[in-house]
């Protein structure tokens, strides 16, 4: 029974160790349903433990072999070149002295960040003048005036972040979700580029 399946990989899975890949885990298909449920169970990859945290798979390769299985089937790939299989060990849980101490450094590291910034700008004398524009007395120490700035610069952080421990506020990813985004990206393109040049290496060594 001949026919056209239309084949693309997902971008990026995260699988369990040992596992055993199928078409229809790693990629997406379409085409007439007897041809997809034909194609979708195919064997693709075993994970092994010499495949560490990450894999690629190429596309050539999985089409190489549905063509070898599936002659009568005229199996068209678009989309991505290649997915990235990313293995997921078994997490132990963190220690609750090791969380607490990270946090208490962070905290304190961040702090002292924006206590050295505001000593760098004069924040306090830049209060205590306006104090002195808005009421026209001099006063040391505007606490009408730093209390609700400290409130406001927590909030700012807090919008800033889009984030409140696990609450969003909208679906817009702020600054820092997007520069994770790209670190990402540039992280899957190296391992990308990396394992086609052992490829090559070890297909030049044959």
């Amino acid at each position: 029974m001949g026919g056209i399946i239309y084949l693309r990989l997902k971008k990026q899975l995260s699988v369990r160790p040992n596992a055993e890949l199928k078409v229809k885990d790693i990629a997406y298909i379409s085409g007439p349903e007897p041809l997809v449920n034909k194609v979708k169970n195919t064997f693709v990859y075993q994970i092994t433990e010499s495949d560490q945290t990450v894999s690629v798979i190429d596309g050539f390769v999985v089409v190489d072999q549905l063509i070898n299985k599936f002659q009568d089937l005229d199996i068209q790939h678009i989309g991505p070149n290649q997915i990235i299989v990313h293995i997921a060990k078994q997490k132990k849980r963190p220690s609750v002295i090791l969380v607490a101490f990270i946090w208490v450094l962070l905290f304190i590291g961040s702090a002292m960040a924006i206590m050295n910034f505001h000593y760098d700008v004069s924040m306090e004398e830049v209060q205590e003048k306006l104090h002195y524009m808005l009421t026209g007395k001099k006063k040391s120490n505007p606490l009408w005036m730093q209390i609700p700035y400290s409130f406001g610069l927590g909030i700012g952080m807090i919008l800033f972040f889009n984030h409140l421990f696990k609450k969003r506020f909208n679906e817009e990813p702020s600054p820092l979700e997007v520069e994770i985004f790209k670190y990402q990206q540039d992280l899957d393109a190296y391992v990308t580029d990396k394992e086609n040049m052992l490829n090559s290496l070890h297909d030049t060594n044959k």
